[in-house]
């Protein structure tokens, strides 16, 4: 993550740079001292000096004398703050920037940020959920205004990560009603993963579990149901086995081989991070 931070940090600069090497400023006075401390500021976040970087950028908004100018120190002071993980500050100062210079071409970069800001807060899943909600909000926002953006791939991407997250909660807790025999609980828990989590890495457990109660307390014909959709839409997961071998009490699990391995290097590195 901080490399990445670094490459933008380049991209900005060079960016920045070029654009003020085409239209040099040669007034003396108030105009020269304003790009004085801009490039005060610039020199210092080149160093890796972001705190500094952010005071000089935000002093050099107040007087620079065109607004685009105005508007870069402000942008860059938000981003200063984000790279030094000071999110409340990169947050602030963002949406400070937004709302000063609401026309200005790099209004959407600003909002990336602000996301970005919030999803670097999220906690693992047996902690705070607030976060998580917080951050997959924001990502929706972002995703429905700009839906087609290179930020919004990224974005994609992080959403899912989050909705895994938020699928690991629920199952996490439905785990503790099961073992505590807190069945209703443990099934509504189950169901909301059914119903708002069905494309994470949890959905195939979680129809299993619900297999398991409901043929627990009763309840067969929800347990053969639930146990079809299971076979239906995954028939060579082991959790589907599983639930057939409670359905039928005659069949016998196979014996997993040593090459039987997770379908998947990407669902183990998710399980991984997020347990």
């Amino acid at each position: 993550m901080y490399q990445k931070k670094i490459l933008i940090i380049i991209f900005l600069i060079l960016t920045f740079a070029c654009s003020k090497k085409e239209e040099p400023i040669s007034t003396p006075g108030e105009k020269s001292k304003s790009f004085e401390i801009y490039d005060e500021a610039v020199s210092a976040m080149a160093k890796n000096d972001f705190f500094y970087a952010s005071k000089k950028f935000s002093e050099a908004e107040l007087i620079l004398p065109e607004i685009r100018w105005s508007a870069k120190a402000a942008l860059l002071s938000g981003y200063c703050f984000y790279v030094i993980n000071f999110y409340e500050e990169a947050v602030t100062n963002l949406e400070n920037y937004i709302k000063k210079y609401p026309a200005d071409k790099n209004i959407q970069y600003a909002k990336y940020l602000i996301v970005l800001s919030f999803y670097e807060q999220i906690l693992d899943e047996k902690k705070d959920l607030e976060p998580l909600l917080l951050s997959k909000q924001k990502i929706d926002d972002f995703l429905k205004e700009y839906p087609k953006t290179e930020y919004s791939i990224d974005l994609k991407l992080k959403l899912d990560l989050i909705n895994n997250q938020l699928a690991a909660k629920e199952l996490y807790l439905a785990k503790y009603y099961i073992k505590t025999e807190k069945w209703i609980p443990a099934i509504n828990r189950l169901k909301v993963i059914v119903k708002n989590y069905d494309e994470t890495i949890f959905i195939e457990e979680s129809l299993h579990r619900l297999v398991e109660i409901y043929y627990k307390i009763g309840l067969e014909g929800e347990a053969k149901l639930t146990a079809s959709l299971l076979g239906y839409n995954y028939n060579s997961s082991e959790w589907y086995e599983q639930s057939y071998q409670i359905i039928n009490k005659n069949y016998k699990l196979k014996k997993i081989q040593k090459n039987e391995k997770d379908n998947s290097l990407i669902k183990k590195f998710i399980k991984k991070i997020i347990r």
